[in-house]
């Protein structure tokens, strides 16, 4: 059987309802809200960014485990957007992004959007989870706190979908294919897989990042502002970057925060990350004198007898690779290392459990075996908007350049990789988006924050887009993924001044 630790890592994105009355003080529950429109509107756009919106109590649009406790948080309330499936034809079909508002405790400077990254990744429920950690600051005293589920995920429909939840089960389980044919069969059958399932091609043709920040500006239209406030996390910096670039006139103020660098080829994201997190892997076991497994050897022998046999769980079984996904779901934040040591003197006593529930919190399964889509957004956002290999000659040369570059590494292929074409090389639609430098004359300052030991989106990459944007920048001193209001009042008390006042720090800032 074949084992792949880099595929792990690059695994870890209707009708308004109708009312009978429109108000422009603050609505209750099933009331409709009409402010917009604000700001330029595009030609042929208007009645999307002058749409009203009715909030609702949020539970009713609960889905899963994660939405059931965001959504039931009191004084939440939620909204769908009506916007177009392809905004090339607008009078064509509308689908509807779901929206999550909590409101500002205070006299209100405007709303701040925000993405949590994945792709994939509910901004729904990371509005409340990010508001409670904001609780008492100038931040929700002056923002209406607004998360959306990025078309196709989450609440948002139609939602990309790709395996029903007994073959995500089966998967996690069954072993790597050994052979070219066995592998592009099983790629080829995925992407089909998502086609039929997602609502056909013209949906999947429509899930990018270039499609979603043509929502979040009928979005902050519809919101009553003139200009945008964002914050982005991971994947949501990609989403802030090609947003100032297509409407710099429309951004207020930005937080950038773990940044994806725009200007890097996927294979060079690989890297970057297989690295990342051998240098969390590094920094963990240089802590962890006392702990069962000290060292990278003894974790690969703790591991290889799954490679064979998957090792019982109750009901189930955890597989190598759903021990590898905890692995790298626990190096994510130092808080975690004290899960992961438990995960590991577990297995060393034959029990699976914690890395079990890694797994199934990094994938997106629920405690009634439910999953969310969120594997399946990440995974046709990601073949939207990169670039993809179809070529034979291509991928070798491509596969040769990440097996050098992270040779030697514990996250990296513990066989060589098979010279096979990715899902994405058998994607019904092709790809909207290319790496490149972004061209953003005209913004206002925005701030990124960039954290030395970040195992996902290395530290160089919120570097280079801090100057490519012409950024401040916020260096943080730690081992995680992100930091703003992760518990730095020197991040934090810079990031929430600019964000209320506008004012950046003077020069780029270290914490």
């Amino acid at each position: 059987m074949r084992t792949s630790r880099v595929g792990v890592l690059a695994a870890a994105a209707l009708l308004l309802s109708a009312c009978t009355s429109t108000i422009t003080g603050t609505p209750t529950a099933g009331q409709t809200e009409q402010l917009g429109p604000k700001g330029p509107v595009p030609a042929g756009l208007e009645r999307y960014y002058g749409q009203a919106l009715t909030w609702r109590d949020c539970r009713s649009l609960s889905h899963d485990d994660e939405s059931k406790s965001a959504f039931g948080t009191r004084g939440v309330e939620c909204a769908l957007l009506s916007v177009p499936l392809d905004y090339a034809k607008p009078d064509g079909r509308t689908i509807t992004v779901g929206v999550l508002r909590q409101r500002a405790t205070g006299e209100k400077v405007g709303s701040l959007l925000l993405n949590p990254g994945g792709p994939g990744a509910s901004g729904m429920s990371a509005a409340v989870f990010i508001a409670g950690k904001a609780k008492k600051s100038a931040l929700v005293e002056k923002f209406d706190i607004i998360g959306f589920d990025p078309r196709g995920v989450g609440v948002s429909e139609p939602r990309i979908e790709c395996l029903t939840d007994a073959e995500m089960d089966a998967k996690r389980v069954q072993p790597e294919p050994d052979t070219v044919a066995e592998v592009e069969a099983e790629n080829k059958a995925y992407a089909d897989g998502c086609a039929k399932l997602s609502g056909g091609a013209e949906v999947l043709a429509n899930v990018g990042t270039r499609e979603v920040i043509r929502d979040m500006d009928v979005l902050r239209s519809a919101l009553g502002d003139e200009k945008l406030s964002y914050l982005g996390y991971s994947y949501g910096t990609r989403i802030g970057t090609a947003y100032a670039e297509t409407f710099p006139g429309n951004v207020r103020a930005m937080i950038l925060d773990g940044a994806v660098d725009p200007n890097e080829d996927p294979a060079q994201q690989t890297i970057g990350q297989v690295k990342g997190f051998e240098q969390a892997l590094d920094a963990y076991f240089a802590q962890c004198s006392r702990c069962k497994v000290t060292s990278k050897s003894q974790l690969e022998a703790l591991l290889k007898p799954l490679e064979d046999k998957p090792l019982a769980v109750g009901n189930r079984k955890l597989s190598l690779s759903d021990a590898s996904t905890g692995i790298a779901a626990a190096l994510y934040n130092d808080e975690y290392w004290v899960i992961l040591t438990k995960a590991l003197d577990e297995l060393s006593a034959g029990k699976g459990d914690t890395f079990l529930l890694l797994a199934d919190a990094y994938i997106g399964r629920d405690s009634k075996g439910g999953y969310s889509n969120l594997m399946a957004a990440l995974n046709a956002i990601r073949c939207v908007d990169e670039p993809r290999i179809t070529d034979r000659v291509t991928l070798e040369s491509t596969s040769r350049q990440i097996t050098e570059a992270t040779k030697g590494t514990f996250m990296a292929d513990t066989d060589p990789p098979l010279p096979a074409l990715d899902t994405c090389a058998f994607w019904p639609v092709p790809n909207t988006s290319q790496p490149h430098q972004p061209k953003v004359d005209g913004i206002p300052t925005l701030l990124v924050i960039s954290t030395t030991g970040d195992p996902a989106t290395p530290y160089t990459a919120g570097v280079n887009l801090a100057k490519d944007l012409n950024a401040r920048l916020i260096t943080y001193k730690a081992t995680q993924h992100t930091a703003f209001l992760d518990g730095s009042s020197c991040v934090d008390d810079a990031g929430i001044d600019y964000l209320v006042t506008l004012k950046p720090p003077a020069q780029d800032l270290t914490c």
